[in-house]
């Protein structure tokens, strides 16, 4: 299916030509009717002659209804632009072919209507350089009148050649379905309508409401008056949802693909259109089927910060257009270029924003995306994408990826975090896991060991430190386990008891750290000796009668029962010595080395 706006002044010419074309009313309203003037948006479909089904949103004419023919050019690939024989162009077709332009519309057809009335030649030439000056440009053009049905035949080949240029939607899209009716239908319930111009709706399928982050699902689907299971973009769709209140849905409003979409209350965009430089500070925001009044804070000539009044579903690359509602004329166009730009704090932040957004404006997403996570430092796919950004950087697990100028930086933060470390807490071995998260702001302790190992460290027992670090200890735990090694040279399996580390000043993280920096060996709590003593035990339990006792043990040892049991115990675990049924033990051959 395709989906096409008739756009233009001529109110009753554009009602009669979707009569004529599908056999429909899109006038709904009897005032409508009696006053031949389009209030509100009208619908209508047909089958052109090639087979190809084309949907129509009959859009009012009349400048009291701008907005309302906005809420149904929005979300609509192309535009059928209707202006009249003998009426020629008029003020209000130059604000719909300037909405066209703003909104970026690039597909189009020119029908030149009540040609039993006028010459349509001169109303042709007129509206045909108009409209090639805007982002339709060259379009073809049909004479007709609705009266006395000439030229419909050829709108009907016209209309078939314009839908075989429009490019094909991605049915694999994220949905938003901009909503531009909403009503209640008896036995059913709640019911919106919409142009989805891109993905697939499916019955069944779980929807968040935008302006209220309810969770609603499809209850039914309809698409030109016939139920479906699917409907595939770009189509026209009313959809029964389950679960969610008539009241609680407005035109405006959007349905969203769930966890897929960031709404925003801030954003930044390029502008377009001659005005652009000297907006006014409040205008009217339109995009999709929405019209929402927003702040406009400059950024540069062509660039504006934008604070619509209520949380919008944006992504870079949309398109909307700013309208000045009290002079009645469209201001800008707008590109989105950033839904979540940093904050303008300092001196001269919105000069240097507006001159960053310059060089980043146009149809470039890779280099956006650059910017926005060269900023961010991190960023989910899922965040880039709902930001309608390509997935870039470097990925570094858990779904997370970094810019690589942001991870260079950061171990080089790490290194000198490290080593910063060691010289103010040397009796520590490293930097805790969590500390190094806050101190360089990372997104979770996750990302700690792919960044200590990017940076030639290591993460050990919840600690980042240098490899094979052996640290330097403080002079004065320096001279007391330098006191201590002398001791435990002479006499190496007696191990100093508790009053003689008193003495020597070596308290728990001191010898904490000495056992760290590879200077002694813990045996035991309070039980301490030289590295490599299990060795030497081994050597000397070796001369002994096998097996042995305990006591016989501690004697040729030269120790107490408080360090003999733990030796013991450790040369067991290290495969040195072997603990026998009765308690004996004996050294196990070739493992006293």
């Amino acid at each position: 299916m395709h989906v096409i706006a008739t756009a233009g002044h001529v109110d009753h010419g554009k009602s009669t030509l979707v009569r004529l074309l599908t056999g429909m009313e899109p006038d709904r309203w009897k005032e409508e009717r009696d006053r031949g003037l389009t209030i509100d948006l009208g619908f209508g479909w047909t089958t052109l002659p090639g087979g190809e089904q084309v949907a129509f949103v009959d859009v009012p004419g009349h400048e009291r209804f701008v907005p309302n023919m906005l809420a149904g050019v929005g979300p609509v690939p192309a535009v059928l632009f209707v202006v009249a024989a003998d009426e020629g162009w008029m003020p209000q077709s130059t604000e719909h072919l300037q909405a066209l332009d703003a909104l970026g519309v690039r597909h189009g057809l020119l029908a030149v209507t009540r040609c039993d009335l006028a010459d349509p030649e001169p109303a042709r030439e007129q509206a045909l350089a108009r409209v090639a000056r805007t982002s339709l440009g060259a379009v073809d053009s049909v004479a007709v009148s609705g009266r006395t049905g000439e030229g419909m035949g050829r709108l009907r080949a016209a209309l078939a050649r314009l839908v075989a240029t429009l490019p094909p939607a991605d049915p694999g899209a994220d949905v938003r379905l901009w909503v531009d009716r909403a009503f209640s239908v008896t036995g059913a319930g709640t019911v919106v309508t919409g142009t989805l111009a891109a993905g697939t709706l499916r019955v069944g399928d779980p929807l968040v409401v935008a302006s209220t982050g309810a969770a609603t699902r499809v209850r039914g689907l309809q698409t030109l008056g016939q139920d479906a299971g699917a409907v595939r973009a770009v189509a026209r769709v009313a959809v029964n949802l389950r679960g969610v209140a008539r009241s609680a849905l407005t035109r405006g409003d959007a349905l969203l693909t769930p966890d897929r979409w960031l709404t925003t209350g801030e954003i930044d965009v390029a502008l377009r259109g001659d005005d652009s430089g000297e907006l006014p500070r409040e205008l009217v925001l339109h995009i999709g089927s929405a019209a929402v009044p927003v702040r406009v804070r400059p950024l540069g000539p062509d660039t504006a910060r934008l604070r619509p009044a209520r949380p919008l579903p944006l992504r870079t690359g949309d398109r909307a257009l700013l309208r000045d509602a009290g002079r009645h004329r469209v201001a800008a166009g707008v590109d989105v270029l950033d839904v979540c730009p940093p904050a303008l704090v300092r001196r001269g932040a919105a000069r240097r924003r507006g001159a960053e957004l310059a060089a980043l404006a146009g149809p470039r997403p890779l280099p956006l995306a650059d910017a926005v996570l060269r900023r961010r430092g991190f960023a989910t796919a899922g965040e880039l994408r709902a930001m309608g950004l390509p997935v870039v950087g470097e990925p570094v697990g858990e779904g997370w990826h970094v810019h690589p100028g942001v991870w260079l930086e950061l171990t080089g933060e790490l290194r000198r975090l490290v080593d910063g470390w060691h010289v103010d807490h040397a009796l520590e071995p490293g930097v805790p896991v969590d500390a190094v998260r806050q101190r360089l702001r990372l997104p979770g302790t996750w990302v700690v060991k792919p960044l200590a190992e990017a940076a030639s460290l290591v993460v050990v027992d919840g600690r980042v430190c240098a490899p094979a670090r052996r640290a330097a200890l403080p002079a004065s735990v320096e001279a007391a386990v330098a006191e201590l090694t002398a001791e435990l040279r002479r006499t190496p399996f007696a191990a100093p008891d508790a009053g003689r580390l008193a003495a020597l000043r070596l308290g728990a993280r001191e010898l904490a750290a000495a056992v760290r920096a590879g200077r002694l060996l813990k045996v035991a709590d309070g039980v301490f000796l030289l590295p490599g003593c299990e060795r030497r035990a081994g050597e000397v339990l070796s001369g002994l009668r096998q097996p042995f006792t305990l006591s016989q043990a501690r004697q040729a040892l030269g120790t107490t029962r408080r360090v003999a049991v733990p030796l013991l115990e450790l040369l067991d675990r290290r495969g040195i010595t072997e603990r026998l049924p009765d308690s004996t033990r004996r050294v196990r051959a070739g493992r006293t080395n």
